[in-house]
């Protein structure tokens, strides 16, 4: 495959990728608000399972969406991948979820909804990074193998 191509090839998973994100917005946000709001869940826990929520609905819709021609979906390979997805994306999320609430929210004082969506914003580059280069990277992705982290 030439430069071009593959260089459309991403700049059409990043997109895919980041309107999946979008919809995991719509999912985590209000998720967030009924953990903190309607459960009087701590701020740091609530936005911790919200993410959570948002990661399992994101890795649904990469698999069949973002990164589907990479994938033959069901049995194993999509349990591997969920647990690989949950350990390196799903962690960024968390921990760097938690950490710019901490900042922005315990600190800072901003307010929780628009802390998280900062937070979020934070997380998506790496994220997306991740999970092409080694959640659904070409080759691995249908093996659901749980290899040593690498990203080249």
């Amino acid at each position: 495959m030439n430069l071009r191509a593959r260089s459309v090839g991403l700049a059409q998973r990043s997109l895919k990728f980041y309107f999946v994100g979008g919809v995991g917005i719509a999912v985590q946000m209000p998720a967030l608000a009924m953990l903190k709001s309607g459960f009087h869940l701590d701020y740091l826990w609530a936005t911790a399972l919200a993410v959570e929520i948002s990661v399992v609905h994101n890795f649904v819709w990469h698999e069949r969406f973002t990164w589907a021609e990479r994938v033959t979906i069901g049995g194993r390979g999509s349990l591997r991948r969920l647990m690989t997805f949950n350990l390196t994306t799903g962690a960024v999320s968390i921990l760097g979820n938690v950490v710019a609430m901490r900042l922005l929210v315990g600190e800072m004082r901003v307010p929780y909804l628009l802390a998280n969506g900062i937070a979020i914003g934070l997380c998506s580059l790496l994220n997306f990074a991740v999970s092409e280069c080694y959640v659904f990277r070409r080759g691995r992705a249908n093996s659901g193998a749980l290899a040593p982290f690498r990203l080249l």
